[in-house]
């Protein structure tokens, strides 16, 4: 691989040297390359392009990296992947995508994750999206996300977009049975003319199922954004979904939290909160010494932690 692609690696998934445990790294539409364990299998699909990861019942204190890059411009790639989680496994998976775009053609990468949870298991998986590049074309990345948890199981999801992408559209749907839990934390920032789309449902169908979704973003200059999510709670269980957001300049952002409670044992909550930065806190930051601008960066830094 050659530095902007190994830049990209260390952007989007901290990798600066080959990763410990299994991975799978794709690099403008291709295989770049792949590692397995006794525990952790890793599967090209026949039928169109992505991979399966299956892990094994039991496994624990292992990791996935399945990052990919993007370099050439005009390129468009699209993977379907899914992921086998077996009964009682606790995993870190890290995924994501970093495009690097000096042309004049659009760059797009359109990736559709299914994950299968299995029993008892538990996921941590972490999804960071991240452009660069002095050309005209366009960085477009849409990521799907689809969870299916069974009985007990628990996934934790960090998405993280914070610089480069000119626009995404980010759909998350989820269906959880008894006792199974989800939680959701998105991080997003905005610059020039970039737009940005999240939409969120989650079907708690099971006794004490619950979900968690936290939506944090910063929508600078002429950027857009745009945030749903849905909750319907079909069963005793509890659901809580919140969005965060600070506008500049002349940044729009657009929040649509909504819940359907269709029984009587569901618990749901909704947030929402739009503003600008405080002046206090800029003139308490300017007071210590920094610039109207590095307080900005300061509190902003602070706000996507």
């Amino acid at each position: 691989m050659d530095s902007i692609e190994k830049n990209l690696l260390a952007e989007i998934a901290d990798i600066h040297e080959v990763p410990e445990g299994a991975y799978n790294i794709r690099s403008n539409g291709k295989l770049e390359g792949r590692n397995t364990t006794a525990n952790i299998d890793i599967v090209t699909k026949e039928d169109k392009p992505g991979i399966d990861i299956i892990i094994k019942p039991g496994t624990v204190h292992e990791s996935v990296h399945i990052p990919v890059v993007l370099s050439e411009s005009g390129l468009k790639d699209m993977v379907y992947n899914d992921f086998y989680i077996g009964e009682g496994a606790d995993v870190t998976i890290v995924a994501g995508c970093g495009i690097h775009n000096c042309g004049d053609q659009t760059s797009e990468h359109d990736g559709i994750h299914t994950f299968y949870i299995e029993k008892d298991a538990k996921v941590r998986y972490i999804e960071k999206h991240y452009g660069e590049g002095d050309g005209k074309g366009e960085r477009i990345l849409n990521p799907t996300t689809v969870v299916h948890i069974a009985e007990g199981g628990y996934m934790e999801m960090e998405t993280v977009q914070i610089k480069g992408v000119s626009s995404t559209i980010r759909n998350t749907k989820a269906d959880l049975k008894d006792g199974a839990s989800l939680v959701i934390r998105e991080k997003i920032m905005t610059h020039g003319t970039q737009t940005a789309e999240t939409n969120f449902t989650v079907d708690l169908d099971g006794v004490d199922s619950s979900t968690n979704v936290v939506s944090r973003s910063v929508a600078k200059e002429q950027s857009k954004q745009v945030f749903n999510s849905h909750i319907n709670g079909n069963n005793q269980c509890y659901g809580h979904t919140e969005c965060d957001a600070i506008i500049m300049d002349e940044g729009k952002v657009e929040a649509v939290p909504s819940l359907s409670a269709n029984n009587i044992d569901a618990s749901l909550i909704h947030e929402a909160a739009i503003g600008k930065i405080a002046g206090d806190q800029l003139i308490k930051l300017m007071t210590l010494g920094l610039t109207e601008k590095e307080a900005e960066e300061q509190i902003v830094n602070g706000f996507l932690k």
